[in-house]
């Protein structure tokens, strides 16, 4: 048995084992209540008629973990951020990578919208601005559409 499918079996045992929430709970996300429950919602787009962009995003107490894979389900690189004192965001790379790979950014913009914890995870091609965009743009769209994000105030 390959190494991935032992990691696929494993993870997949954790996750059938564990409580999970799968009916929607009332939630206030602005102050990280979630009804003590964990939310996981994935979903997949093609952008650029040939690029696939795969989400999972996981909502946890105060925090909010999410991946983003293109083109395949690997990992990545795994990037913390939290928001810190005053009104600055912190961002350390976990796993791979560094402050200034595509993940880094995107882990600060969604600290800075939600105003909780981030971990995200993101293969997302080195110099693919457009792809990282493109990733992010959806990724903030489910997160409001969830209501983890308030919208932005039309009269500011």
């Amino acid at each position: 048995m390959a190494r991935g499918d032992s990691d696929l079996s494993a993870l997949t045992e954790a996750l059938s084992s564990s409580q999970i929430s799968k009916e929607k709970q009332p939630t206030d996300p602005s102050n990280g209540d979630d009804a003590g429950g964990v939310q996981i919602t994935c979903f997949s787009e093609v952008v650029h008629d040939t690029t696939t962009l795969h989400f999972q995003i996981m909502r946890l107490p105060k925090q909010i973990y999410a991946w983003i894979g293109c083109n395949s389900e690997k990992l990545g690189h795994l990037y913390a951020a939290a928001p810190t004192r005053p009104s600055a965001v912190s961002v350390t790379s976990i796993l791979g990578g560094t402050s200034d790979n595509t993940g880094s950014g995107i882990a600060r913009r969604l600290v800075s919208r939600t105003g909780l914890n981030i971990i995200l995870a993101c293969n997302i091609p080195k110099n693919s601005p457009m792809i990282e965009l493109d990733a992010e743009k959806l990724l903030v769209q489910k997160l409001l559409n969830l209501g983890y994000i308030k919208p932005k105030s039309q009269g500011s």
